[in-house]
C-alpha cells in the first residue's frame, strides 16, 4: 500500500520537469529549422559572400593581388562554414525569441518589463558592433597592415586564415558592443551603483584597452578601435541606469503614497464603523428598555464595548496590510527569493 500511495506523488514532482525539458526540446528543434531554412537559401550564394567579406581586404592589396587556398578543400570548405555562420548570425533574433519564450513564464511583471528592452537591445547592438567592424575597422586595420609590408614581400592570405580573423573580430565587437546591456543588468540587479562603477572609472579604462589588446591584431588601431567604443558604451550604460534607479524612485515614492492614503481611508471608515457600531448598540439598548432610562454606568459600558471594538478592527487592518506588502502575488515589488 505504501508504495501504491508514493508512486502517483513522484509521478506528480516528475511531470513539470519532463513538460520543461519537452518544451526546450520543441524549441532547439525550431531553432535548427529555422536556421537550416536560412542556410539552404544562403548556400547557392556562398562565394558571393566570401567575396563580399574579403572586399575591405582585396581593396587595399596591390594591384594583382590575390587570395590563395592552401588546403586542398579550402575552396569548398570556407564558403560552406561562412554560409553557416552567416545563417546563425541572421537567426540570432529568433533565437534569443525562443530563449525568451521559455524562460519568460518565470519571470515577474516588474522583471519582464526591464528584460524585454534589454534583449531587443542587445541584438540591435551586437549587429551594431559588427557592423562598425566591417565598415569601420576592417578599411583602417587592412589598410595599415598592407602599407607596411616590407619590399618585396607579396601579401597573399589564406582564405580560411582570412575567414577566421574576420569571425574573431565580429565576435568581438559584437560582444563588446553589449557594455550598456552589462552595466544596466548589474546596476538593476543591486549588484553596483551608478556612482560606484564611476569612481572605477580609471580601472575600466585600462581594462578596456587590455580587451583591444586580447581580441585585436597586435596593432594600437584595431586596439583603440575596439577600447574607444566601449567606454562611450559604458558611459551610456551609466546614464541608462541611472534613469532606471531615479524612474524606480519615484514609482516607489508614489505607491507609498497610494498605500498611506489606503491605510488612511481604511483607519477612517473603521472609525466611522466603530461608531455605528456604538449608535446602534445604545438604540437596540434604549428600544429593549423604554420605560427607564439609562445609568451612566451603563453608557460607560456601552462606550467602552464600542471602543475595543474600534481598536479590534484597527489591529487586524494593520496586520493584514503587513501580510500584504509581503506577498509577491499581491506587492509585485516583494524581490523573488
Amino acid at each position: 500500500m505504501t508504495k501504491q500511495k508514493s508512486e502517483p506523488v513522484k509521478e506528480e514532482v516528475e511531470q513539470p520537469f519532463l513538460s520543461h525539458l519537452f518544451e526546450l526540446r520543441d524549441r532547439l528543434l525550431r531553432v535548427v529549422l529555422v536556421v537550416s531554412l536560412i542556410f539552404l537559401g544562403l548556400f547557392t550564394f556562398a562565394n558571393d559572400l566570401y567575396t563580399l567579406l574579403a572586399k575591405p581586404l582585396l581593396a587595399h592589396m596591390p594591384e594583382g593581388g590575390t587570395m590563395i587556398a592552401t588546403e586542398v578543400a579550402s575552396p569548398f570548405l570556407t564558403p560552406f562554414k561562412l554560409a553557416l555562420v552567416t545563417s546563425i548570425f541572421i537567426a540570432i533574433p529568433f533565437i534569443l525569441f525562443q530563449a525568451w519564450s521559455f524562460i519568460a513564464p518565470g519571470l515577474y511583471r516588474n522583471e519582464k518589463r526591464l528584460a524585454l528592452p534589454l534583449l531587443v537591445s542587445s541584438i540591435i547592438l551586437f549587429y551594431a558592433g559588427m557592423a562598425f567592424a566591417y565598415f569601420v575597422v576592417f578599411p583602417l586595420v587592412f589598410g595599415f597592415l598592407t602599407g607596411i609590408t616590407p619590399e618585396g614581400v607579396a601579401v597573399m592570405t589564406d582564405i580560411t586564415k582570412y575567414l577566421d580573423f574576420v569571425l574573431k573580430m565580429f565576435f568581438a565587437f559584437g560582444v563588446a558592443f553589449e557594455v550598456p546591456i552589462a552595466t544596466i543588468i548589474l546596476v538593476a540587479t543591486g549588484v553596483t551603483t551608478p556612482e560606484s562603477l564611476a569612481e572605477k572609472r580609471p580601472y575600466i579604462i585600462v581594462g578596456a584597452f587590455t580587451i583591444g589588446m586580447l581580441l585585436t591584431p597586435p596593432d594600437v588601431i584595431s586596439q583603440t578601435l575596439l577600447a574607444l567604443p566601449m567606454l562611450l558604451l559604458f558611459e551610456a550604460g551609466l546614464f541608462f541606469s541611472r534613469m532606471i534607479i531615479r524612474n524606480r524612485k519615484k514609482e516607489e515614492a508614489a505607491e507609498e503614497a497610494t498605500t498611506e492614503s489606503e491605510t488612511a481611508s481604511a483607519k477612517d471608515e473603521v472609525k466611522s464603523t466603530a461608531a455605528s457600531t456604538a449608535i446602534t448598540a445604545i438604540s437596540e439598548v434604549v428600544e429593549d428598555d423604554e420605560d427607564r432610562e439609562l445609568t451612566e454606568e451603563e453608557m460607560d459600558a456601552e462606550l467602552e464595548r464600542a471602543i475595543e471594538e474600534e481598536r479590534a478592527l484597527m489591529d487586524h487592518t494593520d496586520t493584514t496590510e503587513q501580510f500584504d506588502a509581503e506577498d509577491p502575488e499581491i506587492n509585485p515589488n516583494k524581490e523573488k527569493d
